[in-house]
């Protein structure tokens, strides 16, 4: 059984898994580029090690030197959180053959649903509805996507074979763009993930994005943790999720989730994972694909279900039977979370880098914050730019709206710009409030024009208002203030000179 756990990967992700680590007693090991020299990761565990430059393909997507330090360090286990080399069979089986246990599932169920193409054909195999879309299971060259394509039809979107989190997708509108578009997706699969396969997918418009969590040892027990609505999305990139989503009732959960755990028997799934459904207008669900990773959003699920997954995935890894059965899981409440990103809602959503000057984070009941970063750190554009996730419950999905809006306005970060200004939006709006959302929502149906007018005007004025303060400040203490030689002061005195006088 391993006393000492690598965390091959950086930010909150990090912070989150050397915090459950240090709760179950296990000692951890950091690895950090030359640009996370200072990270929060680096900080909290118990050693570190440094891995190369900062672009990722020369530091978090080496292999090689996360073994030389795995080795060095004596750690017995590697978690690789998500992204990176979370979702890569061959990283897995080296870990297998050096005898380091890899925290997350089979280098077999890797393969088999790592791979989005091959997830695809192995579902198929065990009856359970896709979108349509290619099959095939081994790499397609673009010549082969492009002849493909007019089959399945337009639209349709270019995805990465590996990873995920909307990195290497593309949506296509035509034939005439395709070829422009399959270079850029394998391009951007390349950099972040090491791998630039791609298949195509038809475009199921107006559909919402749902997804199960699941859990499973390696005893042949396998349970579901309930659902997450992640449609509000831009550019295929999430940016709020909720759990549970208020368009299941009880029975199309329920079928669902019956679903989500066949998909994970069917490849002797182990370890924590997520089944992602698209289900249309009419409550038609497809497979979309499999996360064979921990993912991004699940704090929601940990805040309704109460069961802590990464602290589950390490206990799993150890040999141990899950903690829960199905029975014993009950949806309590409701949660979001919002992703807080380095990016100018007011420009586009560009990406905002710079040092972090001052960081106030919301606290109070059902409120939690997962962030790898503190005043004085220094955003880079070598990585992913979501800086923290804040997650609030409620007993109500409108007491968890409330709640949101409440920590949205106390959150406070200074440096760099982030997208704050978008979520207060978001939560402001009645289709949101309503429910009213699907995949399309925020790029088609979702204005916010006119309320990030008014919030840039405030924020104008606010700037004004500031520079005339720090000028009074400067004024002020640039003046010599020191004690009068008299014992007191000169109207005091004057009015002693006066009755002496009198």
């Amino acid at each position: 059984m391993f006393k000492k756990v690598l965390v091959a990967n950086r930010g909150e992700i990090a912070v989150r898994i050397i915090r459950a680590c240090r709760e179950l007693g296990i000692s951890t090991v950091a690895v950090f580029s030359e640009a996370d020299r200072n990270g929060l990761h680096v900080r909290y565990a118990d050693e570190a090690y440094p891995i190369g430059p900062a672009p990722s393909r020369d530091s978090y997507l080496r292999a090689d030197k996360l073994f030389e330090v795995a080795k060095k360090s004596g750690a017995g286990a590697i978690h690789p959180g998500y992204g990176f080399l979370a979702e890569r069979e061959d990283f897995a089986a080296e870990c297998e053959k050096l005898g380091i246990t890899f925290i997350g599932p089979k280098p077999s169920s890797i393969a088999a649903m790592g791979d989005k193409g091959k997830a695809r054909a192995t579902v198929i195999k065990a009856g359970i509805p896709v979108v349509p879309g290619t099959e095939d299971v081994g790499n397609m060259t673009d010549e082969d996507l492009l002849r493909v394509a007019p089959t399945i039809g337009f639209p349709l979107l270019v995805k990465a074979s590996a990873g995920g989190g909307g990195k290497g997708m593309r949506e296509v509108r035509n034939l005439e763009e395709m070829p422009t578009l399959l270079q850029s997706a394998r391009r951007e699969a390349e950099s972040a993930f090491g791998d630039g396969n791609v298949y195509l997918e038809k475009l199921v418009e107006g559909a919402r994005h749902i997804e199960f969590q699941i859990m499973a040892d390696t005893f042949g027990n396998v349970i579901h943790l309930g659902e997450r609505e992640c449609s509000i999305q831009r550019r295929h990139q999430k940016l709020l999720e909720e759990s549970p989503s208020i368009f299941l009732d009880d029975e199309l959960r329920e079928k669902m989730g019956t679903i989500a755990v066949k998909s994970a028997q069917a490849v002797d799934y182990v370890n924590a994972g997520t089944i992602e459904f698209l289900v249309d207008k009419d409550r038609n669900f497809y497979f979309l694909e499999m996360n064979t990773r921990l993912q991004v959003e699940h704090p929601i699920t940990e805040l309704v279900t109460g069961v802590d997954i990464v602290a589950e995935q390490i206990r799993i890894a150890r040999g141990r039977q899950l903690s829960y059965t199905q029975d014993q899981i009950q949806i309590n409440g409701h949660a979001i979370e919002c992703r807080v990103n380095a990016e100018d809602p007011f420009n586009g959503f560009m990406p905002s880098t710079g040092r972090i000057t001052h960081s106030i984070l919301p606290t109070g009941h059902g409120v939690r914050v997962d962030t790898g970063v503190y005043p004085g750190f220094e955003i880079t554009p070598y990585y992913d730019p979501m800086i923290a996730k804040l997650i609030v419950w409620g007993e109500t999905r409108a007491q968890a709206i409330l709640r949101m809006r409440r920590a949205l306005e106390e959150y406070r970060i200074v440096g760099v710009r982030t997208n704050i200004p978008f979520h207060q939006t978001l939560m402001d709006s009645h289709r949101y409030m309503g429910g009213q959302v699907d995949t399309r929502f925020v790029e088609e149906r979702f204005s916010m024009d006119d309320s990030l007018e008014g919030r840039a005007a405030n924020a104008e004025i606010a700037a004004i208002f500031a520079t005339l303060v720090a000028h009074q400040q400067s004024e002020h203490n640039a003046n010599i203030i020191r004690r009068n030689e008299r014992d007191t002061s000169n109207w005091k005195w004057v009015g002693r000179w006066e009755r002496m006088h009198r």
